[in-house]
């Protein structure tokens, strides 16, 4: 799909979508649950729905309305009985294989895309250790053969924390108690906040000994709850860089004292010059100047490609650090952001572990390409409030991945797409 998208500016107010972390974190504890919950408010994303098609393979029951979806939990799973399609959804991938080992027959996993080779490492050292088998030549598919047994697990925190949350949902089931210690200093923290929090939203308990260490009992049981998904704070941050950047919109549906990592981008617009202000309504964010500052990305890299869209059009320079693990996202994040936003006329340079990025008062507009990333697709769109000509954009359809009304979105606040 190919959308081009005229410069304009965004006005009025906009329902910032579900949390798409959340989404996924609902539906894994609500299937691992005895009883019947109901998890609203979704939105069904290439991601979620990969996440729904892998809890079927398992035997969990779902059925879907609109907006959310009736789980008949059991933490009794079923053998697949085909390989479990993660599609391209890394979240999906990397919380479910644990579930492989409350089984212990084999269990095939696969997916498509950039996933096939997205690093699985931490799990392999973990399965040695535990005497399961697996399968693995590289590159997806992965079968996975043995049961989990309760004991210490230890993982480096410098990977996607989606290996330590993949590992929590499991180990509460386990017939004995369990502790997962992470070797190096974790990043992306909070998501690993994020799972201990529904976990003992549906009943199970975690306790965190302190940033480096959990201690999970075993035995535990997941009770059936209903869960309203929270807005998405990941998805705001281009909403808010839409706002800073034209005549300023209201965000609507985003918890005030959400625990979201990526709620960071508040404090990152702040550095950055922007107003923002808490309404009755929502998040009320105003336009006007920006100016450069240091981001440190390594508890939140998912705003990465959306934050230095921001840092382009702001004046003075802006450094993007700690960044490292965005090489190997749907996208190398680094490589794809700064490559599309310099053919739109920025001035951004690409470091190992960062972007340096020089403002400039506008951008140029032209033809860019969109990675197969959702996220890139979304930063483009939004930087075509601040260029001379068109943004035509290959590739459109990865929004889908996580927001597939993006562009509805757009069009309701008065943006052209084509």
């Amino acid at each position: 799909m190919t959308k081009t998208v005229e410069p304009r500016m965004l006005r009025g107010e906009i329902d910032v979508p579900p949390s798409k972390s959340m989404s996924h974190r609902a539906l894994l504890a609500a299937a691992l649950a005895e009883g019947t919950s109901v998890v609203s408010n979704l939105v069904y994303s290439d991601d979620i729905e990969a996440t729904l098609s892998a809890l079927n393979a398992f035997g969990i029951h779902t059925s879907k309305t609109d907006d959310s979806v009736k789980i008949v939990g059991n933490a009794s799973l079923e053998v697949p009985l085909k390989p479990v399609d993660c599609r391209e959804s890394g979240s999906t991938l990397r919380f479910i294989i644990p579930f492989a080992g409350l089984i212990g027959r084999p269990v095939v996993f696969d997916g498509c895309g950039e996933l096939v080779r997205r690093p699985l490492d931490p799990y392999f050292d973990l399965f040695k250790k535990q005497g399961i088998a697996y399968r693995y030549d590289g590159r997806l598919p992965l079968e996975v053969t043995g049961k989990l047994s309760p004991g210490r697990f230890e993982l480096p925190g410098n990977v996607s924390s989606q290996f330590i949350s993949g590992l929590l949902f499991v180990l509460p089931l386990l017939s004995g108690d369990s502790e997962i210690r992470v070797t190096t200093a974790l990043e992306s923290q909070d998501y690993v906040d994020l799972t201990t929090w529904i976990m003992g939203y549906y009943g199970v308990k975690v306790d965190k000994i302190d940033n480096n260490v959990w201690k999970i009992q075993g035995r535990q049981t997941y009770r059936a709850r209903d869960y309203r998904v929270e807005g998405d704070y990941s998805q705001a941050a281009f909403w808010i860089a839409a706002a800073l950047m034209g005549d300023g919109l209201l965000l609507k549906d985003l918890e005030k004292d959400s625990t979201q990592g990526d709620k960071r981008i508040l404090r990152i617009a702040t550095d950055m010059g922007g107003k923002l202000e808490w309404e009755a309504a929502g998040l009320r964010v105003h336009g006007g100047r920006t100016n450069g500052a240091i981001v440190d990305a390594s508890q939140c890299p998912d705003l990465v490609p959306i934050v230095a869209t921001l840092a382009a059009v702001s004046e003075g320079t802006t450094r993007i650090i700690n960044a490292g693990r965005l090489r190997i996202k749907e996208s190398d994040r680094l490589k794809s952001i700064s490559s599309e936003l310099n053919k739109l006329g920025a001035k951004v340079t690409e470091e190992a572990e960062g972007l340096t990025i020089e403002g400039v008062k506008r951008l140029t507009g032209g033809q860019v390409n969109g990675w197969n990333d959702h996220r890139i697709v979304m930063s483009l769109v939004i930087a075509a409030i601040k260029c001379d000509k068109p943004v035509v954009i290959e590739g459109a359809e990865a929004v889908k991945k996580s927001y597939p009304h993006f562009f509805a979105d757009i069009s309701a606040l008065g943006g052209l797409v084509r």
